[in-house]
């Protein structure tokens, strides 16, 4: 393809989709035009990139061919609907699509977690080598580290500060799932770990009922949150390995934005558990209370992500993009 001779034959009309691209009205005339002049450019487009490849080309009839599309369909502008959508509908569907990565991660890492701390708690040598003895005993004594975190900062900053840190957490197990998922596993190993570690270490000073009683009621639903980024995470990167019957670009773009889409549905969950972290947790409450509060919490989240999320996945949803919101795919052979 001569590209001069393309771009010479092409050029009229497509200073005459941009004219009628940005006009606010038009007649039933120039609205027929402008539907077949967007198609023609698209059909231009797809030539352009299968034939000779241009940025420059490329990167002009992509715009032109954007603003057409705009032009044609109406540009929509979000609103409180979508926000409202997203959590009914988008939300719990993602959630509920996902539960076979999700629940066997939070399953699994709960009971590697419980080892570990049975060991730590049941092996001295463990522990001193974990940290020296004065140093345990200065973090688990009444009032000690473990105890006072949850109450050394006022209560508004400590919620701001446990939600940036844990939906820091949740964000890169969603983005870190395109690297095929590895550095997903070493940031829920961190949490395992150090999850599983505490728990030793207050069981092994006798302070057990205490420390869970501090860590439940914000507990169950941060972990169960993380668990679930990680499981989107680890499932977005075997997408990477086997994206099924779609193409691989088909489905690493599906994927990828329900993964991302799903960091600010997240985020709203991990505010709660930072607000229970802060307000509930150090209280004076009665440990029974606080802890039934986040049993509460639980499962709420448990019914909004297995019975909601049954029902919209049920009606097709999966948590992507609105059909109208999505990019145009040309079809391809398998």
């Amino acid at each position: 393809m001569d590209l001069d001779v393309f771009v010479a034959a092409h050029q009229a009309e497509w200073h005459r989709l941009e004219v009628l691209s940005g006009q606010r009205r038009l007649s039933g005339e120039e609205a027929d035009e402008l539907i077949a002049l967007y198609q023609r450019a698209a059909s231009q487009l797809a030539q352009v990139q299968a034939a000779a490849p241009d940025p420059v080309l490329e990167g002009r009839l992509t715009t032109l061919v954007a603003r057409g599309r705009g032009a044609v369909t109406g540009a929509r502008s979000s609103s409180w609907r979508d926000a409202g959508r997203y959590f009914a509908v988008s939300f719990p569907a993602a959630l509920y699509r996902s539960r076979r990565w999700w629940l066997p991660i939070a399953v699994i890492s709960l009971v590697v977690s419980a080892l570990i701390a049975v060991w730590v708690a049941n092996h001295p040598e463990v522990r001193d080598s974990i940290a020296p003895p004065e140093y345990v005993k200065e973090l688990t004594k009444p009032g000690g580290a473990f105890e006072a975190y949850y109450s050394e900062h006022p209560a508004s900053a400590f919620a701001a500060q446990v939600w940036t840190n844990n939906a820091w957490i949740a964000a890169q197990c969603l983005v870190f799932g395109v690297l095929l998922g590895l550095p997903v596993l070493y940031v829920l190993l961190q949490n395992v770990l150090n999850l599983g570690l505490a728990i030793g270490l207050m069981a092994s000073a006798g302070r057990l009922d205490l420390f869970l009683g501090l860590l439940l009621p914000h507990g169950l639903l941060e972990l169960t949150a993380v668990f679930v980024a990680a499981g989107l995470g680890l499932r977005l990167g075997w997408t990477v390995i086997d994206p099924g019957p779609r193409s691989r670009t088909a489905a690493l773009a599906e994927e990828g934005r329900a993964t991302i889409g799903m960091a600010m549905g997240l985020a709203a969950v991990l505010l709660v558990t930072g607000i229970i972290e802060a307000f509930v947790t150090p209280s004076s409450l009665p440990t029974w209370a606080r802890i039934g509060i986040g049993v509460v919490a639980e499962v709420l989240f448990l019914l909004y992500a297995l019975v909601l999320g049954r029902r919209t996945a049920a009606l097709g949803e999966f948590g992507d993009i609105e059909e109208a919101d999505r990019a145009d795919l040309r079809p391809s052979a398998a």
